[in-house]
């Protein structure tokens, strides 16, 4: 299936449904659900998170109790500039800088209290939590459709940052799990763990987190900027790239 029609269906059906919650509608974004906490609560139960002592984490309103979450467990957490446009474009959070977390962890308050970095001072990220619109149960994600979330991987895979030992995660209402077959991009990041308010998924494992479901295959990971596949116009709005961009 398309990404933008499942896009449209999957904020149709929470709007619908009632499971939507503040900013309305959910269409556009990466929409906050019912449940947001106990999705949350889930991910705060895996051995990722426990061992986890650096995230990166978006900025959008389902992930805040995340964000919150984090620094109260003494972890540092980094969250990207919108579109990546400034010449430093990730903000640490770092719990013994921050004097109010609640007010922090919002996406004014991290322009506020986030210290400005460039993406060569971001240390080894241990776990990642990436809002999403829509994700399967083989590790699909497909976010709001600007792309900028695999684009931030990109660039901290190009940097070592990110490696094959950074768990990628979401947190999601089960009405954003799909069935469908999701067309998707060699640059898109694949899903290695899955938390809703009911159950946490983890895509090609069974339940007890060996072997393989003999499902869909996880798709592949990135492991740096695809170059060819970015239009100029972002080539050169966002610093970063510029100055990593290849002779």
């Amino acid at each position: 299936m398309d990404k933008q029609p499942l896009r449209e269906r999957v904020w149709d059906d929470l709007e619908e449904s009632g499971e939507a919650r503040f900013p309305f509608p959910p269409h556009g974004r990466i929409p906050n659900f019912a449940g947001a906490d106990g999705a949350c609560d889930r991910l705060t139960d895996t051995p990722e998170w426990e061992s986890a002592d650096v995230l990166k984490a978006n900025p959008d309103a389902p992930q805040l109790p995340v964000r919150r979450a984090a620094l109260r467990a003494g972890k540092t957490v980094y969250m990207a500039v919108p579109r990546l446009r400034e010449e430093e474009p990730f903000l640490r959070l770092a719990p013994e800088e921050v004097p109010d977390i609640d007010e922090a962890t919002t996406v004014s308050g991290s322009s506020t209290h986030g210290v400005p970095v460039g993406p060569d001072e971001v240390p080894h990220v241990d776990l990642i939590v990436s809002g999403s619109v829509a994700v399967t149960e083989a590790g699909g994600r497909v976010g709001k459709g600007e792309g900028f979330a695999d684009l931030e991987f990109a660039v901290l895979s190009e940097l070592g940052a990110v490696d094959a030992g950074t768990a990628v995660a979401t947190t999601v209402h089960e009405r954003q799990v799909v069935d469908d077959e999701v067309a998707l991009d060699a640059h898109d990041v694949p899903l290695d763990l899955i938390c809703t308010p009911e159950r946490t998924i983890r895509p090609g494992k069974t339940d007890d987190g060996e072997g393989d479901r003999g499902g869909d295959a996880v798709p592949a990971r990135p492991d740096g900027v695809d170059w060819d596949a970015l239009p100029a116009e972002k080539l050169e709005s966002i610093p970063v790239l510029r100055r990593l961009r290849p002779e």
